[in-house]
């Protein structure tokens, strides 16, 4: 964890194993795949599924105030105790709720380096055991949506050649392909947002175990951002965004990163939306 800029917010497996029954911890799994908590699980961690329970059922949008107390309280997660976020897939989802308890303003939010990945590889326990979750009061923090670009935000971002990064994949990126391989497609065009550079998220990590490349390594990776100006990015449906905004915020100590969670889902089924393309 050694140089990077807020190293709290990254917890190592050995960190939480050590913590696995202190109280104030409590480990969250959200993972793509959302059958893999009930097959075996980090003990004493509690299961989101990222479709279902971490979005408005009706709208495509973040839970309200009211159904983030309902999701905090009924699986008894109190204000005060610390979430250390973990899941399959190099941590995409993980990464995508800890952003959205961010906003939604958690004091205490960590993620585990590696996932599940690095503590599968390492052969620590896996239960299958759900934790008892008496029900809480839990009353949110304020919402900070300045962590959050929407489609008007970045358009005018983008229009006046400010940062903005397209964290996907350079087929994606290219138009070559809409979304990554085994993933439905969910746009109607492939491209770009005019005036964005393509960093892959891909490249912040060590692929082997999911951890985090040092810091001096990520300062290279994204060597061509200012971390003193704004930057929006965005992916196909803000889950790979949350990884890098993780990145540039916390681990590089970017002061303005914004996720466009909208992302390329969104722009890429705008009618007259401009995209670029270099296929």
């Amino acid at each position: 964890m050694t140089g990077y800029a807020i190293p709290g917010a990254l917890v190592s497996t050995e960190w939480l194993a050590e913590h696995l029954d202190d109280p104030a911890v409590v480990p969250v799994e959200v993972s793509v795949d959302t059958c893999l908590y009930r097959q075996g699980h980090i003990p004493g961690a509690l299961g989101w599924n990222w479709k279902t329970q971490l979005a408005d059922p009706v709208r495509r949008e973040l839970l309200s105030r009211d159904d983030f107390r309902r999701l905090m309280g009924s699986h008894g997660v109190a204000a005060d105790q610390t979430i250390v976020l973990y899941g399959d897939c190099h941590n995409w989802f993980a990464a995508w709720a800890f952003w959205q308890l961010v906003v939604q303003g958690h004091p205490d939010v960590r993620l585990l380096n590696g996932g599940r990945n690095k503590w599968e590889l390492e052969h620590r326990p896996l239960t299958g055991q759900l934790p008892a979750s008496p029900v809480v009061e839990y009353e949110p923090g304020l919402r900070d949506e300045s962590l959050r670009a929407m489609l008007m935000d970045t358009a005018l971002h983008a229009s006046r050649g400010l940062p903005l990064v397209d964290v996907r994949s350079p087929e994606e990126f290219s138009g070559e392909v809409l979304s990554p391989p085994g993933l439905a497609e969910s746009c109607q065009r492939g491209g770009h947002i005019p005036g964005a550079i393509n960093i892959p998220w891909l490249l912040a990590i060590n692929e082997a175990d999911s951890t985090f490349r040092s810091a001096e390594t990520l300062r290279a990776v994204y060597g061509r951002l200012d971390p003193g100006e704004r930057t929006i990015i965005y992916c196909r449906i803000g889950e790979r965004s949350s990884h890098t905004w993780f990145v540039l915020r916390y681990l590089l100590g970017f002061r303005d990163v914004r996720n466009y969670d909208g992302s390329w889902t969104e722009w890429g089924n705008l009618v007259g939306a401009p995209i670029s393309r270099t296929v």
